[in-house]
């Protein structure tokens, strides 16, 4: 799930090295591509999280639907993705962004894409140089097949928050709805647990170790497999404002063994139905 900016840097530099991708984004800021220009991980192609890791907005879908199969391979080509070529995305934010890439990537059939711990921050940390300018890789030969890691919709979020344990990813002023800036109702699903996906991360940006993440997740009701009797462990899923961090938490349950249906409508799709209700 994870690549150390070290070992990166070794692959990189080895006769198979991966596809990079630079997934600079975050809730209303919009320079990531002029970010990329600035500096970024040699080699690295960069993505538009709004463009082309999501299919238009709406009310019913919600701010960051899935792509359709066809626009999400023909984007991955784009990116110089290859079925035989692993594949590191990151970002700037803790890969909080970089984890929607990671989850797409991985759910269009991909079985070998890591997220740079740490992001560009750890690769300077480490000593290593940034290139400027536009890259323009030659195109791929991916083939997506969507049903790599697990979903939920609407339904299956209210059902999980009884049956088994729903984490909300966003910030916890959000969940208990004292301020929403963004989405139309304030609040959560009812049943899910508050989880930030920011406390998956140490003060560096890199995330936190194994025993810390198990030790979290074991507090919000979250079973691993080695705590598991007799495979009684609860069914997890994972939602946040659009299915971007959430993506980040299942990253982090995926680095425990913990398999994590994403709701990819998340808070976004469910407050813009009235007929869902919203417990604060």
């Amino acid at each position: 799930m994870l690549v150390a900016a070290p070992d990166l840097a070794e692959a990189l530099a080895g006769d198979r090295s991966p596809v990079v991708l630079d997934v600079r984004w975050a809730l209303g800021v919009t320079d990531g591509r002029e970010q990329h220009h600035a500096g970024h991980v040699p080699g690295a192609v960069y993505v538009d999280l709004e463009t082309e890791l999501a299919a238009p907005p709406s009310a019913a879908a919600g701010r960051h639907p899935l792509p359709a199969a066809a626009d999400l391979q023909a984007a991955a080509r784009r990116w110089g993705v290859r079925a035989d070529r692993p594949v590191v995305v990151y970002d700037a934010v803790g890969g909080t962004s970089a984890a929607r890439a990671w989850w797409l990537l991985r759910w269009a059939g991909h079985d070998d894409v890591r997220i740079l711990d740490g992001g560009l921050a750890a690769w300077q940390a480490a000593g290593h140089a940034l290139d400027e300018g536009d890259v323009r890789p030659e195109p791929g030969d991916v083939v997506v097949t969507p049903g790599g890691m697990p979903v939920l919709d609407a339904d299956g979020a209210a059902d999980l928050a009884t049956s088994g344990v729903l984490l909300d990813a966003r910030a916890g002023e959000r969940y208990r709805g004292e301020v929403e800036p963004v989405d139309p109702r304030a609040g959560h699903v009812p049943g899910a647990v508050s989880a930030p996906t920011t406390d998956n991360l140490a003060a560096d940006g890199t995330f936190l170790g194994a025993v810390s993440l198990r030790a979290r997740f074991a507090a919000l009701g979250v079973v691993g497999p080695e705590e598991e009797q007799d495979g009684a462990g609860r069914a997890v899923g994972v939602y946040c404002g659009s299915g971007v961090t959430a993506a980040h938490e299942v990253a982090a349950l995926a680095t425990l063994g913990v398999e994590a249906a994403l709701y990819a409508g998340s808070w976004s799709q469910w407050s813009n139905d009235p007929a869902r209700p919203a417990a604060t």
